[in-house]
């Protein structure tokens, strides 16, 4: 029986960070359930056993059921039949499985009937559904939209619908339009509300909808009419048991092909309006989209995973010129830097779990009581850092599941291009991770205020403060000399105060910043465990610094002017 949880022992080490016990104090409100709900922890030891258990299952599920059903789920996808989808047989089987398990609701509170997990523990199990598939992870990540319920809904409509999640109901986001993919603001699907009714009625389309049949749907709306700007848009609850929203098609995809993804078509679609009117995008989407990020910095983790072990095990078996191939440098090498851009992915994408997790749960508690001043500074410290941390993470993290996958062919040579061989299906699926819910362009563009304003630097700064081992003080030296390069790039690209001129360089000092990041907390966690991460560390702060220097030498020989080689122009 295969176990995804407890064959990666990188998931025990982030769930023993220090920061977990002051999370879970926060989260269990001092384990105040344990009076009324018998699954309730006791306190931070049990708390913490109740995690492992639960991961253990999902680790086990996914092994067992999801990883197998795979590649029959690729081969034959879900259907549209009559405006309604069915997925795959054995997707439905995988669902089945996790809601006989009580896996839904992991993040929503008891009183709901959910599991009130913290994000880290929550955001483990996404990265070990992703290895198994990724495509399901699609459909059963969108859990996560009940938060956005929890967080902006009234507490009447939070009773109706998000116990219905718990007990396995599916939902999606409805955000993108034919005319309005990244550029949300323009979204002109038609929100009216008849007053003698009292009742919000959608008219309009909805293309690229993930699980775009589900059960319970959030959908960005325009409720102000003559509007064209953010300022008119607002959120809404459609149920499918209402009707009024069929499934046009589903997109012929080139990977993620168990997940549903649908032209949805509204005609006087019942909705409850989520929150205050005017603040769909400019609030609860950009709260929604944020937690999707960390959704696909999950899947993106656990792609990089399957896509590394598939490549060992390939080097180790496939034997050419008299040995296993995993004994020629080149592709030794390359073995090494997968491994170590899985890491460093998966522990960027933990420390943004612990950073949102602080926030928000002392947001949450600010519902229920005035903060302290301490835990305000807190709250506003950690806010800080998630938004800086989840676009880096998001962009780094994809863009090494994609470089991941690409090489997990490479190392399988010609039969890493046959669909026999599983490499073929994580290459498709990985390459989506660096374009939906933001492009690793998109993820820049947020970014880049936080290198102009020093939140990334503060935050390196933090790490070189923490005491590391005698024998890993060299590595921290070259963090520390890549830390030196990376302000001397912020200046040379600062000081002409030229935004276009920013802008151009935008990814380079951003990649900068998350070099340096990685490398910090790959070096943290070799400190803790050598055994684990040491090799790691090595490889990706050798990687890194290269990447660093790269980037140095390009900006610092390069002229504002020179930019007029990659504009558009016309050549003869």
């Amino acid at each position: 029986m295969a176990n995804f949880y407890t064959d990666t022992p990188q998931f025990r080490h982030y769930l023993d960070h220090p920061l977990m016990k002051r999370i879970v104090e926060l989260k269990e409100r001092n384990y105040a359930d344990k009076e009324n709900c018998d699954y309730a922890p006791m306190d931070f030891e049990d708390a913490m056993d109740s995690y492992d258990k639960v991961l253990e299952v999902v680790g086990e599920i996914c092994g067992d059921i999801i990883e197998p059903n795979a590649e029959a789920v690729d081969q034959s996808g879900p259907t549209v039949s009559d405006g309604r989808v069915s997925y795959a047989a054995a997707t439905q089987d995988n669902l089945d499985a996790l809601n006989k398990a009580e896996l839904m609701g992991m993040g929503l509170a008891r009183k709901y009937g959910g599991l009130n997990f913290p994000m880290v523990p929550y955001m483990i199990s996404a990265d070990i559904v992703s290895r198994a598939d990724a495509s399901f992870q699609n459909i059963w990540m969108l859990q996560d939209c009940g938060e956005t319920i929890y967080e902006f809904a009234e507490e009447e409509q939070r009773n109706r619908f998000l116990p219905r999640i718990v007990k396995g109901e599916t939902m999606s986001m409805d955000l993108t339009e034919p005319d309005a993919g990244s550029d949300l603001q323009a979204v002109m699907l038609k929100a009216s509300y008849n007053q003698e009714e009292g009742q919000w009625y959608l008219n309009g389309v909805k293309r690229f909808i993930t699980n775009g049949d589900a059960d319970i749907h959030l959908v960005l709306a325009r409720s102000e009419e003559g509007t064209k700007d953010a300022r008119g848009l607002s959120m809404f609850v459609y149920d499918k048991k209402s009707g009024g929203v069929n499934v046009r098609r589903i997109e012929n995809k080139m990977g993620i092909k168990g997940a549903p993804t649908c032209e949805l078509v509204f005609k006087n679609a019942k909705a409850e309006l989520i929150g205050t009117r005017r603040m769909g995008l400019i609030r609860y989407v950009m709260s929604l989209m944020n937690g999707a990020r960390l959704g696909i910095m999950a899947q993106s983790v656990g792609l990089s995973e399957a896509a590394t072990r598939e490549a060992y095990d390939y080097a180790i078996e496939r034997r050419q010129f008299g040995k296993a191939i995993i004994e020629f440098p080149p592709v030794y090498e390359m073995l090494a830097n997968m491994r170590a851009k899985t890491d460093a992915s998966r522990t960027l994408l933990y420390e943004t779990c612990r950073f949102v997790d602080m926030y928000k749960t002392l947001e949450d508690i600010a519902r229920e009581r005035k903060l302290t001043p301490e835990e305000r500074t807190e709250m506003k410290y950690y806010s800080r850092l998630a938004d800086a941390f989840t676009p880096l993470g998001k962009g780094m993290s994809s863009e090494y599941a994609n470089q991941n996958a690409y090489d997990a062919i490479q190392v399988h040579g010609g039969s890493g291009y046959m669909k026999d061989y599983k490499c073929e299906r994580l290459y498709r699926d990985a390459r989506i991770t660096n374009i939906y819910e933001g492009t690793t362009q998109l993820q820049v563009v947020a970014a880049i205020r936080h290198v102009t304003t020093g939140t990334y630097l503060q935050r390196i700064r933090e790490y070189e403060a923490m005491p590391v081992t005698p024998e890993l003080e060299p590595l921290k030296r070259v963090l520390s000399n890549m830390a030196q390069m990376y302000e001397k790039l912020i200046e040379q690209v600062a000081a002409p105060k030229d935004e276009e001129y920013l802008d151009f360089h935008a990814r380079r000092l951003v990649e900068s910043a998350g070099h340096l990041i990685a490398g910090h907390l790959l070096l943290q966690d070799t400190n803790k465990n050598q055994e684990l991460f040491r090799r790691s560390a090595e490889v990706y702060i050798h990687y890194g610094q290269i990447e660093v220097m790269k980037n140095y030498h390009f900006v610092t020989k390069a002229r504002i002017e020179d930019m007029a080689y990659y504009k558009p122009g016309i050549t003869e």
